[in-house]
């Protein structure tokens, strides 16, 4: 069964729903959210994307990613997606939006309303083999680098979120995550 996903506009009101395939063959903008997962250390979680994936298959980026269900809210949806996409569960914050549009294939475009949530977490991942490929737990102050030197081996919205927030205000976000209550991962 395809996923329905949340179409918004500029503002992240929503405005109707469509499917996810048509979505992304059409460039609409829908809502979406990306969790960067931080440990004590201060690494970030990344992720290798399935191979299986109809876009993006095989790239690194951030902890985890997905869209709200009709009807379910942002913080809500994204614990579950980090649940079922990593195994983890933890107190999320949101702490930035970022709205962009990226070419992601030849005939697929990302046009997001992207809720950007951290969170800080000490366990391995049970990474489910359908979404991620792989995960390693990186230093954030290598991150830059590794992008800089092979930027295509990183997801379009993993190299924009880096570009438009730079490693100094990700490294902020990392402070925030440690100060989240521990029953923030059961607000909804």
């Amino acid at each position: 069964m395809e996923e329905t996903l949340i179409l918004v506009d500029e503002d992240d009101c929503e405005t109707g729903s469509a499917h996810k395939l048509f979505i992304h063959q059409q460039g609409l903008r829908h809502r979406a959210f990306s969790i960067f997962i931080f440990d004590e250390y201060g690494r970030l979680l990344l992720q290798q994307r399935a191979l299986g994936k109809y876009h993006s298959q095989g790239l690194w980026t951030n902890t985890c990613c997905g869209h709200p269900r009709l009807g379910e809210q942002i913080h809500a949806a994204a614990q579950r997606r980090l649940f079922e996409e990593m195994g983890l569960s933890c107190p999320l914050k949101k702490v930035a939006s970022l709205l962009y549009r990226e070419q992601v294939s030849d005939d697929l475009v990302e046009h997001e309303f992207d809720h950007l949530f951290v969170g800080t977490c000490d366990t391995s991942p049970i990474a489910n083999p359908d979404e991620a490929l792989a995960w390693e737990w990186v230093l954030l102050s290598d991150i830059p680098g590794c992008i800089a030197a092979a930027p295509d081996r990183y997801t379009v919205w993993f190299r924009k979120i880096f570009d438009t927030y730079t490693l100094a205000g990700i490294r902020a976000w990392q402070a925030l995550s440690v100060d989240i209550p521990s029953i923030g991962h059961l607000a909804l």
